[in-house]
C-alpha cells in the first residue's frame, strides 16, 4: 500500500476563515479600482463550477491542453526521464494529470490546492486509479511559498501547472509565483528542477471573449460566485443580483479580463466594513494573459526557468512548455 498523507497549510482564524482571503478582499475592495485576486474563486462551489466551464463548447483551451497531454506522452517521458515527483499547483480535480501520470514514470504525486474538500476527493481518486503511487495532498495556497511532505524532500521534483493559471496574474506577480514555485520544487541533494506549465496563447479576440462568457452563463455565475462565497465566509452583505458578470478583451496587456459590474448604486458590509458601489463600477475579478512565443520566453527566464521543450496543439490554440530551473549565473 502506497503512503499518503494530507497537509493543511491554510492559516484560519478561530472561525474557520482563511485570514489571507479576508485580508485580501478588504484591501481589494478599498481600491479606487476594487479588485480581488482571481486565487478566490476556487472554494468547493467555485471549482465545481469551473469543472463545468471547462466542458462548455466555448471554452477551448481545456480541449487543446489535453489534446496535447493525450499525443505527446512518448516526448514527455523521453524529456522528463523517470523517478521525479509530481507536484501539481493548483490541481482542482486533477482531470489532466493521469495524461501525465501515465506518460512518465513519477516517484509520487503531490497535488496542491486551496479547496480543501476538492482537493482530498482528487487525491483519492487519483490514489485509486495508480495504486502503487504515494499521494501525499497539501491544502495550501500556492501563490506562497509551500514545504512539501518530507518523504519527497530528497527527490528530484517535476511541477505541474496546467491550465493557463498563470495567465491570472499580472506579469509581476507571475514572476514572483514562478520564482516561489522554484524555491518549492529545489530537492535537497540539488538536481535541478523541472516544470511542465500550460500557456494559452494569443488569437482572435472574439474567440476567446466567447470563452469567458458563454451562452449559457456558466461563468457568469463561477464570477458571481466570488460575491457569494464573500457573503457566505466574511458575513457580507454584497447584493449579488445586482452584479452582471462582464469579459472583455484589452489589447493593450493581452489579456481576458473579468469585472462584476454594479447593475446599480450599492452599498454594502463585509466584515464589518463598509463599502458602497456607483452603477456602472466594477469589481475586477480575473486576468486571463494570453502568451506569445517570446512573451512566454521571456516570463520564464525573468523567474530562472530555461525553457527546453514546447508542444502546442493541431490548431496552434495553446502550449504546453517544458522549462528547467536555471543554474546561477553572474554574467548577462
Amino acid at each position: 500500500m502506497a503512503a499518503r498523507e494530507g497537509l493543511a497549510l491554510v492559516d484560519r482564524d478561530h472561525s474557520g476563515v482563511d485570514r489571507a482571503f479576508r485580508a485580501d478582499v478588504l484591501t481589494g475592495l478599498r481600491q479606487s479600482q476594487k479588485a480581488i485576486p482571481a486565487r478566490w474563486f476556487y472554494d468547493d462551489i467555485g471549482s465545481e463550477l469551473f469543472e463545468d466551464i471547462t466542458r462548455l463548447e466555448e471554452y477551448y483551451p481545456t480541449r487543446a491542453e489535453t489534446e496535447i497531454l493525450e499525443a505527446r506522452g512518448p516526448e514527455f517521458a523521453e524529456a522528463i526521464g523517470p523517478g521525479r515527483a509530481v507536484v501539481e499547483f493548483g490541481s482542482g480535480s486533477s482531470v489532466k494529470t493521469p495524461l501525465l501520470l501515465s506518460a512518465i514514470q513519477p516517484a509520487a504525486y503531490v497535488p496542491l490546492d486551496i479547496a480543501g474538500d476538492f482537493l482530498r476527493e482528487a487525491a483519492a481518486a487519483l490514489a485509486r486509479q495508480f495504486p502503487g503511487l504515494p499521494v501525499y495532498s497539501v491544502e495550501a495556497d500556492f501563490m506562497r511559498h509551500v514545504e512539501l511532505p518530507d518523504a519527497v524532500s530528497g527527490q528530484a521534483k517535476l511541477g505541474f501547472f496546467p491550465g493557463s493559471t498563470i495567465g491570472n496574474m499580472v506579469p509581476r506577480t507571475a514572476v514572483d509565483l514562478l520564482r516561489s514555485m522554484r524555491g518549492t520544487l529545489q530537492a535537497d541533494h540539488g538536481v535541478q528542477p523541472m516544470l511542465l506549465i500550460g500557456m494559452d496563447l494569443v488569437k482572435d479576440p472574439a474567440v476567446l471573449v466567447a470563452a469567458y462568457d458563454d451562452a449559457k452563463g456558466v461563468t457568469a455565475a463561477f464570477n458571481r460566485n466570488l460575491a457569494e462565497r464573500i457573503n457566505r465566509e466574511l458575513d457580507g452583505t454584497i447584493p449579488v443580483d445586482a452584479l452582471r458578470h462582464v469579459a472583455r478583451w484589452n489589447d493593450d496587456f493581452a489579456r481576458i479580463e473579468m469585472h462584476l459590474e454594479a447593475t446599480r448604486a450599492i452599498q454594502f458590509s463585509v466584515s464589518g466594513e463598509r463599502f458602497e458601489m456607483a452603477e456602472g463600477e466594477t469589481i475586477h475579478t480575473e486576468n486571463s494573459h494570453k502568451f506569445t512565443r517570446r512573451s512566454a520566453n521571456l516570463l520564464l527566464h525573468a523567474a530562472g526557468w530555461t525553457v527546453r521543450r514546447r508542444w502546442t496543439d493541431a490548431a496552434e490554440r495553446f502550449s504546453v512548455i517544458l522549462a528547467e530551473a536555471t543554474e546561477p549565473r553572474n554574467a548577462p
